[in-house]
């Protein structure tokens, strides 16, 4: 993913977690907040230390990246996302944080419907 799409200062994440909005399932948390200014979304990630050692929180943020690398045609509008990853996601596969972020942001109304 490009530098671009990341958020990486800790007022940019403060800025969304005060102004956007929330929603979750069991395994993430995501806020969100529209910028129309932008000419795209960009992306935080958040796996906390009590999900488990280095290794194991750096896989998640890979695959949560890989899983919005993917998705990058289908998100419907300039925003910045943070995504918060909880305990249940140490234990999950690829496919499954793929699936469970898809259904987020589909339940949301931020990705475009597939024909």
């Amino acid at each position: 993913m490009k530098k671009r799409f990341r958020i990486k200062k800790n007022e940019e994440f403060q800025h969304v977690f005060k102004k956007g909005k929330s929603f979750a399932n069991r395994q993430l948390v995501i806020y969100y907040l529209l910028q129309p200014e932008q000419d795209h979304f960009r992306i935080g990630l958040s796996v906390g230390k009590k999900i488990g050692n280095a290794v194991t929180r750096n896989r998640i943020k890979r695959y949560l990246r890989q899983a919005f690398q993917e998705l990058e045609g289908s998100i419907k509008f300039q925003c910045d996302i943070v995504i918060i990853a909880r305990n249940p996601t140490k234990d999950m596969e690829y496919g499954e944080i793929k699936k469970s972020l898809t259904h987020l942001l589909y339940k949301e109304k931020l990705l475009k419907k597939e024909k």
